[in-house]
This record gives C-alpha cells, sequence and structure tokens, in this order.
C-alpha cells in the first residue's frame, strides 16, 4: 500500500525532494507546487515509504472520479527514481483504477517499459503520446542553472518585451471556443476539464471586437501552459508569442515553474518556443492513455 501525505510540511518536503530530480520530475514537480499553492484540484499524493520515497503518483481524490469514462479528471501524474520499484508500487496497490478510462502523465519516458508491462497484467490497452517539451529560460535560470543549455542562454537573458494590448483574463463561457481548438478536447469531458482549469489556475486572453477571444493561453493543474491557439483568421500576426510572453511573466512573478509541450510535428510551435529561447527536451513530455480492455 502506498503512502498518503497529509502533512503540508511533507508536501513541501515532497517538493524539495522532488526540484533535485529536475527536469525528469517536472510534470510531478509542478504538479506538487500547485498543491502547496492551495491545492485547486483536491489531488493527493502517494509514496511508496517516507521520507526516502522512490515513486510519487499524484492523482485526484477517489470522490472526484466518479466517471469512468473521464480521463481528464482521471488523471495520474509519476515519477520513479527505480522502475522496478515504480512497478512494484503500481501493481501490487489499489493507487490506480485501472477498471477506469485514464491518463497517466510523467517528464520521463522510461516509465513506458512499466506501463506496458502493466498493461498486459491489468488488461488494458495504452496509447502512448510523446511530445517535445519547452522550459522557459526563467525556470531554467532558477531551477536547472548547471543544464548545458541554460549556461548556453544569451548573456544576461531577459525575456523579449511584448508588444503593448489588453489582455483579459479567461472566463469560463469561452471555454468552449477552447474547447474547439484544443488538440486533446473536442468533448463534453474535456470542456468540463478547461472550465475547471479557468475557474482555478491563472489564463489570459486577447479580446477581438466582439469582445470574445482571438488568442489564448491557459494553465492546468501540472503548472503547465497546456492549452493555447489563436483563431486561423488572425493568425501570422505573432498574437501568440506575445500573449505568451506576458502570461508567462506574470507566472514568473508569482514564482511559478512554468513549461509547455508541443507536437513533434507542429513546426510553427517549435519555431515560437525557439524564438523565445524556450528549452526542449524532445522526450519530456509524456502521456499514456489507457482503457480496460
Amino acid at each position: 500500500k502506498m503512502l498518503h501525505l497529509q502533512s503540508a510540511q511533507m508536501l513541501l518536503r515532497l517538493e524539495k525532494c522532488l526540484r533535485k530530480s529536475l527536469p525528469e520530475s517536472l510534470k510531478v514537480y509542478g504538479t506538487i507546487f500547485h498543491m502547496n499553492q492551495g491545492n485547486p484540484f483536491k489531488l493527493k499524493a502517494l509514496v511508496d515509504k517516507w521520507p526516502d520515497f522512490n515513486t510519487v503518483v499524484i492523482r485526484p481524490q477517489e470522490q472526484e472520479m466518479t466517471d469512468d469514462f473521464d480521463h481528464h479528471t482521471n488523471t495520474y501524474q509519476i515519477y520513479s527514481k527505480d522502475l522496478k520499484n515504480c512497478h512494484e508500487a503500481l501493481s501490487t496497490s489499489d493507487v490506480i483504477n485501472w477498471k477506469q478510462h485514464l491518463q497517466i502523465q510523467s517528464s520521463q519516458p522510461s516509465l513506458d517499459e512499466v506501463i506496458q508491462n502493466l498493461a498486459t497484467t491489468k488488461f488494458i490497452k495504452v496509447k502512448q503520446t510523446q511530445r517535445i517539451l519547452y522550459i522557459t529560460p526563467e525556470m531554467a535560470i532558477k531551477l536547472l542553472p548547471s543544464l548545458p543549455e541554460t549556461k548556453n542562454l544569451p548573456p544576461g537573458y531577459s525575456r523579449p518585451k511584448a508588444r503593448v494590448f489588453q489582455v483579459s483574463s479567461m472566463d469560463v463561457t469561452h471555454a468552449a471556443l477552447v474547447n474547439k481548438f484544443w488538440h486533446f478536447g473536442g468533448n463534453e469531458r474535456s470542456q468540463r476539464f478547461i472550465e475547471r482549469c479557468i475557474r482555478n489556475f491563472l489564463s489570459i486572453c486577447l479580446l477581438g471586437p466582439e469582445g470574445t477571444p482571438i488568442s489564448w493561453s491557459l494553465m492546468d493543474q501540472t503548472g503547465e501552459i497546456r492549452m493555447g491557439a489563436t483563431l486561423p483568421e488572425y493568425r501570422g500576426q505573432g498574437l501568440i508569442s506575445n500573449l505568451l510572453c506576458v502570461h508567462i511573466q506574470a507566472l514568473d512573478e508569482r514564482g511559478f515553474p512554468t513549461y509547455m509541450h508541443t507536437d513533434k510535428a507542429n513546426k510553427t510551435v517549435q519555431k515560437i518556443n525557439h524564438n523565445l529561447h524556450h528549452i526542449p527536451f524532445p522526450c519530456g513530455w509524456n502521456q499514456w492513455n489507457c482503457v480496460p480492455l
């Protein structure tokens, strides 16, 4: 059985420990960070043992996971220093409810072996999605100063100044629009997830003449800037680059670790990240969608 870390002191200590394992621990670190900032998604952290843990699993409370088909809610973040231990912890405990449609997120591509092995024994079908993970220079300087990529940043790096325009906060009524353009969205459950993100986290947009968003940037419960887009008719004007600059600056001022991902085929977003000096980790963003057979 895995241990549920309940005290604020333990969670702060876990955050501190995970910081030492960046970037592999990033997805879990970002989630724990926001759990320590009020835990708006009411998540819980479990470890194989304490304080010398090997494996950490973050998951929602059982009472939140009422819809067996809602993988947006039934989401787990995992980090492990020892894959054998991880396999053992996940196969011998009920920390993951394999009877549900669920997703596992991690910055550790090596977890694939563990998850594929579990898939066989738990009779589940797994689809892995790998993306390029980008971390912001602000985060790299603060948390990963010894990284070669951090050392290669322009001397005295500072974020490019954004063009001045009126940005607004997102409103839950904007969720349907975001859902329509989100690669992982397009359904009722994803829209509920987006609404929840808008309610709980800092998200910004640029409003068009009709007063509806034409470009937006949203973060999720793991601290990742997860959804961003510009309406097709407004693309090519650098709106999302500017919006990202504003969003990242606002998150950085709050001391939030900031990162994002993009598809390996999405050259446009890769170019935006490159121009903003964001540091890429080619296999750093992983998601496994699991469905019971």
